[in-house]
């Protein structure tokens, strides 16, 4: 050992300096040590209310992007309201509007589809009683989207006597509540809601029927056309 060590293991005071040193050495590792997962927790508690911040507006846009439900689907028309006027071709050749029933009753069967089951037996039915409408001071007009020449096909095939209106742009249907949002095994799509519309010889609509179940139908609406 060099005389200069043993001068210094044999002075009192150095010790208490070396120890000193070696404790606020292990001091300050500790601290460090400490101070680490602290400063990690309190970055990743930052990270996380930055995250839901930045989240939010993302959330409010997704929101506001959502599509309305088209108004047009499924609207009705009250009863009492003015009916709207229409101007149509229909079977034969020519047109018909409203206008053509001033002064009288007039029952409008909106069907589906020309020469379907459901919408064959309806036609029938209102074309077996349109002499009892007649006599009642009504007329009888049926309505879809087919074409003229597939409401004559229609009129041919089942010797109907009511005349049929082609509404290919679906407007008449839209007015009278008679296009909206169907149902078929689960698949929702646009279509003709099978409906009657009764409108007083006011031009008022009088009553109105919808998702209308065919037997016995006809019947019924003549029995309101004659109480009215």
């Amino acid at each position: 050992m060099s005389k200069e060590s043993q001068k210094k293991s044999s002075n009192p005071a150095s010790y208490g300096a070396i120890d000193g040193n070696r404790l606020a050495t292990a001091a300050k590792k500790a601290t460090k040590k400490t101070a680490k997962p602290a400063l990690t927790k309190a970055a990743k508690t930052t990270s996380a209310k930055t995250a839901t911040t930045k989240a939010a507006p993302t959330k409010t846009g997704a929101a506001k992007a959502k599509p309305a439900t088209p108004a047009a689907a499924g609207t009705g028309l009250a009863e009492g309201a003015k009916a709207p006027a229409f101007k149509l071709p229909r079977d034969g050749g020519g047109t018909v509007s409203l206008a053509d029933y001033a002064g009288r009753k007039l029952v409008l069967f909106f069907y589906p589809k020309a020469n379907t089951p459901g919408c064959t037996k309806e036609a029938i039915d209102f074309t077996r009683l349109s002499k009892d409408f007649a006599a009642a001071g009504a007329a009888v007009l049926g309505v879809s989207a087919d074409s003229v020449k597939a409401q004559d096909n229609f009129r041919d095939k089942h010797d109907l006597a009511v005349p049929l209106i082609s509404d290919e742009t679906h407007e008449m249907l839209g007015a009278y509540g008679a296009w909206g949002e169907k149902s078929l095994y689960g698949r929702k799509f646009l279509g003709i809601i099978r409906s009657t519309i009764l409108i007083g010889a006011d031009g008022r609509v009088t009553k109105v029927w919808r998702n209308v179940k065919v037997d016995g139908h006809a019947d019924a609406v003549l029995a309101a056309t004659r109480a009215l």
